[in-house]
């Protein structure tokens, strides 16, 4: 197959792109020319670097017939993405990307969504589950994706739940957790006992290739199915780094504006592509920890 991929020095993408190159697939990756791309050395040789600024409205994609495009590219930087003036420049950039491949002669757009899409529901959220545009980062989104679907091209849609695991923004909360034990630094965290849906970013970018080679449409869950709190993920961390004594749980409020439960319905996944997790929670943030000690 062969993949046109945003977003490859990020998180996420950076993921994707090394399960697509394990997969043998021909990837070539958008990025800024300005981009970091240390999380893909490893794999660098391997991609077809692409140079260029989706933003720039004046941007034009030399004619290519990608099988299809994994667009994972947004402004999310923790703290900030989700009240950004520039989800609105990325639903233009998003929406002219889809315009200009399919008139390429691409076939299929795999966008990237959010859990935060979904109205406040008892769990587990299924793709069926209403919508509500809570913020202007999912407003956008949603915006996306009507737009997207109107388009006509053949178009899944990727609603991610919560990630972890090696290359994590370390402003984010598993990193912030392990990196604040292995400074001996007391932890301070909210209370912890919302349900939330925690998936090892290789399975993340495993899911994501599935769903980018099969032919399911419209949204899919990718998420574990498997309910943790906030409390259980730091409480397994100090266990794991027997420094459980630092985690000041309940020392800081929630956030007014977080739904209590987030849990994701997997099954159109599971039975639309065979995927299946490889991380077990327990083994996932092990091998997380040891990354973080390597750094």
């Amino acid at each position: 197959m062969k993949v046109l991929l945003t977003g490859a020095a990020g998180f996420v993408g950076s993921h994707v792109a090394r399960e697509l190159v394990h997969q043998h697939h021909e990837v070539h990756a958008i990025v800024r020319p300005q981009s970091n791309l240390w999380r893909v050395a490893d794999i660098e040789p391997s991609l077809h670097i692409l140079h260029g600024d989706l933003i720039d409205p004046t941007l034009v994609l030399q004619p290519s017939s990608f099988d299809c495009c994994i667009h994972l590219a947004w402004y999310v930087e923790p703290g900030k993405y989700l009240h950004a003036p520039q989800n609105k420049d990325w639903v233009d950039a998003s929406l002219r990307l889809a315009r200009m491949l399919q008139q390429a002669g691409c076939r299929r757009f795999v966008g990237t969504g959010t859990c935060f899409e979904y109205a406040p529901a008892d769990p587990p959220q299924r793709e069926s589950t209403p919508t509500l545009p809570s913020t202007p980062y999912v407003q956008s989104k949603l915006e996306l994706l009507g737009a997207l679907q109107s388009t006509g091209i053949e178009l899944a849609w990727l609603r991610l739940f919560y990630q972890y695991g090696p290359g994590e923004d370390s402003r984010r909360l598993v990193p912030v957790v392990i990196n604040s034990l292995l400074r001996n630094q007391e932890m301070k965290l909210v209370p912890g006992d919302r349900i939330r849906d925690y998936l090892h970013i290789e399975d993340v970018a495993s899911a994501a290739c599935a769903v980018a080679d099969s032919r399911l449409t419209g949204a899919v869950n990718i998420g574990s199915g498997v309910p943790v709190t906030v409390r259980e993920i730091a409480l397994k961390i100090g266990e794991a780094l027997d420094r459980v004594n630092l985690l000041k749980v309940g020392a800081l409020p929630y956030a007014a504006s977080e739904p209590m439960h987030l849990l994701a319905d997997n099954t159109k996944l599971r039975e639309g592509t065979g995927w299946k997790p490889r991380y077990p929670l327990d083994e996932g943030l092990r091998q997380t920890i040891e990354w973080w000690k390597s750094r």
